[in-house]
């Protein structure tokens, strides 16, 4: 597996812009990991969308935001960009060898991974054209955009970047490049592949980097270590389901070590609230179902015990029971997060007792009520106005036991506003978004993100992106886009 540079590369100086710097520290700390490789060439580059906001973090200005460097053709001088070699658990069935199939890590910029989605084949990509469609790429900067405006930690899209080439699905489609940054992209499947290997030194210094990037309390202590992501993981997802975020594909190599959520597939946002919503046309036997979620989560994080073990204890059996405990922790940890944020929804100020949780679950689950907008309404109610909530039900008489017993709890309608959000990326309203931006009208995805990016703030104008989809929109099904 050598290093390649695409036809056509250029590397063009702009004398008038500030030196861009990338470091390389994964490359340099893990070499078996990381395969030097080139982007491949974008005919007719232009660029679609940029976070300025993101980009100013990183000490970026519009000068460096070049498509040379957002599509990986020109990187900065000095930088190594290499393909990640990853394992993976995907849908249940292990495969040693996935890795970075059309994706490339640029480096390092700010301590945070600069990385590049359908940039070309790599070695590692099993028989795939390694490019991506404008479509699915614009899916994850919206939606990435969309998490991290509600506070949820994720991987985060700097630019999407239109190639001028033609790529072939079921039917030819514009080709794109994401640039997304990220804390890291370490994943459970990261840590299989370095098990797989059977090199001890390898898989030690793994999770040294892996600590010393996210968890550095945890210093020469892979229990903490272990723990750490426990806790991240539990949080992450109890903080998904508070959303009706449902990410789709969580493979164990879609799992972070760092506790975001990245690689946006085929994910959505629930609508009527059903434990059982899918949305991943792959998806057929439901595993990984909205309800489902934290115990896949779970699932993953003992597939990563089982690769820390040689590092837990030298004894077999003791770095089982290690790993166990830690893992047991995973349900205190998701439902003390999972209480927590529930409180906030419904403004109160200490934890509610089961019963009215269980209760209110049971009711949103028979009537199919709209998750978001149930909980954004629900603030008018406690302002005295019942009407907007008690329209969500063809049978009101429910919904209104249950909330003379909330009341009773005097809920505090205001902080309710500042956790419940106005706007989700909508499924109607991302295929028509991406349907549009396909065509060449960006306008719609535009204003789509806009709505998004400010989520508790009702404002004038985006009364559509508050709504439901229409009852002729149909069953939703979304596409992993590869």
């Amino acid at each position: 597996m050598g290093s390649r540079r695409s036809p056509g590369y250029r590397r063009r100086v702009d004398v008038t812009s500030p030196a861009l710097t990338l470091t390389h520290r994964f490359a340099d700390a893990l070499p078996e990991m990381a395969v030097p490789w080139q982007a491949e060439d974008a005919p007719a580059p232009r660029l679609l969308v940029v976070d300025l906001e993101l980009a100013a973090e990183l000490g970026l200005d519009a000068e460096q935001l070049t498509v040379g460097l957002l599509t990986g053709t020109e990187p900065p001088a000095g930088a190594t960009p290499v393909a990640q070699a990853y394992a993976g658990h995907q849908f249940g069935g292990y495969s040693p060898r996935l890795g970075d199939g059309r994706a490339l890590l640029l480096g390092e910029i700010d301590g945070r991974d600069l990385h590049l989605k359908g940039s070309g084949r790599t070695p590692f990509a099993r028989g795939g054209d390694g490019l991506a469609a404008v479509g699915p790429m614009l899916r994850e900067y919206v939606i990435s955009r969309a998490l991290h405006a509600l506070g949820i930690p994720t991987t985060r899209s700097l630019a999407v970047t239109a190639t001028g080439r033609t790529i072939r699905r079921e039917e030819l489609l514009p080709g794109a490049v994401l640039a997304r940054v990220a804390a890291s992209h370490l994943r459970v499947g990261s840590f299989q592949f370095a098990r797989a290997t059977d090199d001890p030194e390898l898989l030690k210094r793994l999770a040294d980097h892996a600590i010393s990037r996210h968890y550095p309390a945890a210093e020469g202590d892979y229990v903490a270590f272990f723990d750490a992501v426990v806790a991240a993981q539990a949080s992450l997802i109890a903080q998904w389901m508070l959303v009706g975020f449902v990410h789709g594909v969580m493979n164990t190599d879609n799992m972070t070590i760092s506790g975001e959520t990245i690689d946006y597939g085929p994910c959505a946002f629930m609508e009527a609230v059903d434990p059982a919503t899918v949305y991943s046309s792959i998806d057929t036997a439901g595993r990984y179902a909205y309800g489902n979620q934290p115990g896949i989560a779970q699932w993953n994080l003992a597939r990563l015990a089982e690769s820390l073990l040689p590092l837990f204890h030298d004894e077999q059996e003791q770095a089982v029971t290690l790993a166990v405990a830690s893992l047991e922790r995973f349900g205190p940890h998701f439902d003390t997060a999972w209480t927590a944020g529930m409180r906030a929804k419904l403004g109160l100020t200490t934890d509610p007792d089961r019963p009215l949780l269980d209760d209110l679950a049971t009711l949103l689950r028979a009537a199919r009520v709209d998750y978001t907008s149930f909980f954004r309404t629900l603030s008018a109610a406690a302002r005295g106005e019942t009407e907007p909530a008690r329209a969500l039900f063809l049978d009101p008489s429910g919904f209104d036991s249950w909330a003379e017993r909330w009341l009773s709890l005097a809920p505090d309608a205001d902080a309710m506003d500042r956790v419940n959000p106005v706007y989700i990326p909508r499924n109607h309203l991302v295929e028509e978004a991406l349907a549009a931006a396909t065509g060449g009208d960006l306008e719609p995805f535009h204003r789509l993100t806009e709505a998004v990016s400010d989520p508790y703030q009702e404002r004038p104008g985006l009364a559509r992106y508050a709504e439901p989809a229409p009852g002729d929109f149909g069953p939703y099904q979304t596409f992993c886009g590869t």
